[in-house]
């Protein structure tokens, strides 16, 4: 369903206009780097840290460009979507510094932190099965009812507002040779990898995303779209198919997509939180994941990584258990 709103492709001026809209609300995040990580990992990097922007993952970014956008053209009414938790999260927010209203369809198997974030920024909650056709018929009844769709990834305002933050990764560390970005439904790693082309010299973009849910991989494998996949995977974040426009920039701008397992993603939350003490969640450990999974990608280079989130279940830490 997504493929109808997805207006057109976005480009760089569309990020840097994104950039323009958004400074005064989202946070600038910062970059963490350690010597002694580094040299367990075999390479410099550079994670940023978008698990402290505001809602506890990036989506703030797209989602509050997409709002100041139906501002900008007058636009009124409730917004509505579908999403795991953090794109609901920051959509509920933004909607909330608008005075809108927000509705959030959401899988009945969400992340516990997730659910109660999107409540507490507001947002109306409406349960569905964990299924993408379920998650966008539930939108399609409320888009029925007049709300104004606000897609989690494909779409060129919320692709734009993403590109941010590699915008501000390229100023906070210059000449990286790799920029590394978690992919679900792609609406990140399209607009890191437009930002990344357009402001890095011959850098390399890769993507990591679990085996569990591996369409992108098994997408870019046979060359075209996959639109079904049996997902099964820790990250709920990534458990999105990836959308029919983002499939096409992923075509053309990214290098690479690696998969990890769930035991890997695991191991690198763990690894995270004792060489930073910060706790992140499955679905931006796999950037992590996949270095530790392919060194020879990595090795003796620069990179820059987007760490996408923090929003984590305390009870139920998985390395842990």
């Amino acid at each position: 369903m997504d493929d109808q709103y997805a207006e057109q492709i976005p480009v760089f001026a569309d990020i840097l206009l994104a950039k323009s809209r958004i400074n005064g609300q989202i946070r600038a995040t910062p970059v963490l780097s350690d010597p002694q990580f580094n040299k367990k990992l075999g390479c410099e990097i550079w994670l940023k840290c978008e698990n402290l922007q505001r809602t506890g993952a990036f989506k703030f970014r797209g989602a509050s460009n997409a709002l100041a956008v139906l501002a900008e053209n007058g636009v009124e009414g409730d917004v509505a979507t579908h999403s795991s938790g953090n794109h609901g999260a920051a959509l509920a927010l933004a909607a909330a510094l608008q005075k809108r209203r927000s509705w959030i369809v959401m899988p009945n198997n969400s992340v516990k932190t997730k659910v109660e974030a999107v409540r507490r920024n507001g947002g109306e909650i409406i349960y569905c099965q964990p299924t993408q056709q379920d998650r966008e018929q539930g939108l399609e009844k409320l888009l029925d009812k007049g709300c104004i769709p606000i897609p989690p990834y494909e779409h060129v305002d919320i692709i734009s507002g993403q590109g941010t933050a590699v915008v501000e990764l390229a100023e906070q560390c210059p000449d990286l040779d790799v920029v590394l970005t978690p992919v679900g439904g792609g609406g990140l790693i399209c607009g890191s990898a437009i930002a990344a082309r357009a402001l890095i010299s011959d850098v390399t973009v890769i993507g990591a995303e679990p085996e569990g849910a591996a369409d992108t991989a098994l997408s870019l494998e046979q060359g075209k779209r996959v639109d079904h996949f049996d997902v099964d995977t820790i990250a709920d974040g990534l458990r999105a198919i990836v959308g029919g426009m983002n499939f096409q920039i992923i075509q053309q701008t990214v290098d690479r997509v690696i998969t990890v397992s769930d035991a890997r993603i695991i191991e690198a939350m763990a690894l995270v939180w004792q060489y930073f003490r910060m706790l992140i969640e499955p679905s931006s450990a796999t950037v992590i994941a996949a270095i530790m999974a392919s060194p020879g990608d990595f090795s003796g280079r620069r990179v820059g990584a987007i760490i996408s989130g923090g929003n984590v279940d305390l009870e139920c830490l998985p390395f842990n258990q």
